[in-house]
């Protein structure tokens, strides 16, 4: 999934668009209709009036029909699955096995932190989220109360250079992905190209415990943008302009691997318990392993239609989504073809001669592109469609993007379509729950009244029947921009938006 970059947004939160910010060149002023933030962390997303103008809730509580699943698993050096970074575990999932609401007297609630968006949130050993919060200071680590959404504590990571002329609203460099390990230590990437290690006490206190600064095995010009630990505990880093690298943290040696020069790095990367580590560039699909020094190898390398143009809805040109493993042999990405973009389903495994499983068109003929990780649900990934949405603009004003959410199968002999569900979800990162066999999506439908509304959406993975959808509020401050939903361990389901966080659980 791409990262949420808040920075210097926006209107309606009161503030100017930064310069480059998507949408109409004059559009700078904040809208007079839309309340400012409050600066007061923990007080809830503003309302408007026009919440009493849409629907509430629509459908009809779901029941439980747990889905069955090859399983993932668990990382020693990572948080719990489920718990651990944005795509949930190791493999990249986005899946839970924990059911997540059904739908019964939902009861919403959120809090606001200000101009400040947690993209990636993590979960502690005492069910506390973790969340990186971007804003326009920079990259904040908060420990939330995971019912009243209150900070415990907070923590400058890294400071946003705003003098750099890049647009902090598409902007992936630093402060963006980060894990938790089983100790609750988190591992964030900065925008100064450390890896910075920070500590959650029991009491929910933040610490700085060491950095690892990784500047001179780069490109004057480069930028760090995703970190992972593989199986062994080493580090894995992973710069915007191709660089590679590990990094052994008992005696701190760094072995930097430059991929090809014209391959950039846009997304989050995978591991599985062979050794493997999962990426993909603007060009090609990679697994990487370490040699016995430790020093990243290419396994191999499988390139992919990267496409002639940027469409609506891509932050980087070319580049296809963040790697996600299935089962024990597959990996599956979606590229960026034309009139539609297609998942591709890899055999992942070292020592395979013919790789690639299946290429199945998805979504709509020249209006499909995502820049989210596919969602794994047993032997099947689901994709969503982000055409359309260029930044916030593309939903104001009743305006929305291009729908459709579709489910391939994954099967012996290749793979197929099994439904399209015809909701619009601009920009979310949808998660699976095996628990009661729901996927979760935030949805926005168009409006021809100019109402913006905002809903989380349960759909049905066996059916693509959509279940229900509740409304969490009206108006740009409930735009999630990338932000990805999160089950929490006791179901409760999450959501960041560009004013803070929501919460959502059945009473």
């Amino acid at each position: 999934m791409l990262p949420a970059r808040l920075g210097a947004l926006t209107v309606g939160l009161g503030l100017a668009l930064a310069p480059g910010s998507p949408g109409p060149a004059s559009s700078t002023a904040a809208d007079p209709a839309l309340p400012p933030i409050p600066a007061v962390p923990g007080l809830p997303i503003p309302s408007l009036p026009t919440d009493l103008l849409v629907p509430r809730f629509v459908g009809a509580p779901a029941e439980e029909h747990p889905l069955s699943h090859p399983g993932v698993p668990q990382n020693p050096y990572l948080a719990p699955n489920g718990s651990s970074s944005m795509h949930n575990d190791a493999y990249s999932s986005d899946a839970y096995d924990v059911s997540g609401p059904l739908g019964r007297s939902l009861r919403v609630t959120s809090a606001s932190y200000g101009v400040r968006e947690c993209a990636t949130i993590a979960f502690d050993s005492r069910g506390r989220l973790v969340g990186l919060c971007g804003g326009l200071e920079g990259f904040t680590m908060m420990v939330i109360d995971p019912v009243t959404l209150r900070p415990v504590d907070e923590l400058l990571v890294s400071q946003r250079d705003l003098a750099s002329g890049a647009n902090p609203l598409t902007d992936i460099c630093g402060g963006t992905y980060f894990f938790l390990d089983p100790h609750d230590h988190a591992f964030a990437t900065t925008t100064d190209d450390r890896i910075a290690e920070v500590a959650v006490a029991a009491d929910g206190t933040l610490t700085r415990v060491r950095d690892w600064p990784l500047s001179s095995y780069l490109p004057a010009d480069d930028c760090l943008v995703a970190t992972g630990v593989d199986w062994d505990g080493r580090l894995w880093w992973f710069s915007q302009q191709g660089v590679v690298g590990t990094l052994d943290r008992a005696s701190g040696q760094v072995h930097p691997l430059p991929l090809p020069a014209d391959e950039g790095i846009f997304n989050s990367v995978s591991g599985d318990e062979t050794g493997g580590m999962y990426v993909v560039t603007t060009h090609a699909t990679y697994r990487l392993d370490a040699d016995e020094s430790g020093r990243p190898q290419v396994t191999w390398r499988e390139p992919y239609d990267r496409g002639t143009r940027l469409k609506p809805g891509m932050l980087s040109q070319g580049s296809g989504t963040s790697p996600t493993l299935v089962g024990d042999r597959w990996i599956a990405i979606a590229d960026n073809a034309e009139p539609r973009s297609r998942v591709l389903v890899y055999d992942r495994r070292r020592g395979v001669t013919d790789r690639l499983h299946c290429s199945v068109p998805v979504l709509q003929d020249g209006a499909s592109t995502t820049e989210n990780s596919l969602v794994a649900a047993g032997r099947s990934v689901i994709i969503e469609n982000n055409h359309g949405y260029n930044g916030v603009f593309a939903t104001l004003l009743g305006r929305t993007t291009t729908p459709g959410i579709e489910r391939v199968l994954v099967e012996d002999d290749g793979c197929r379509s099994a439904w399209v569900n015809d909701s619009v979800a601009p920009s979310s990162v949808p998660k699976a729950s095996y628990g009661n066999g729901l996927l979760y999506a935030y949805t926005k439908p168009a409006r021809k009244d100019l109402i913006d509304a905002w809903y989380v959406t349960a759909i049905d993975i066996r059916t693509g029947r959509t279940v229900w959808s509740r409304l969490t509020g009206t108006g740009i401050q409930w735009n999630n921009h990338y932000a990805s939903i999160y089950l929490g361990p006791d179901g409760t389901l999450y959501v960041a938006t560009l004013a803070g966080l929501v919460r959502l659980a059945d009473r």
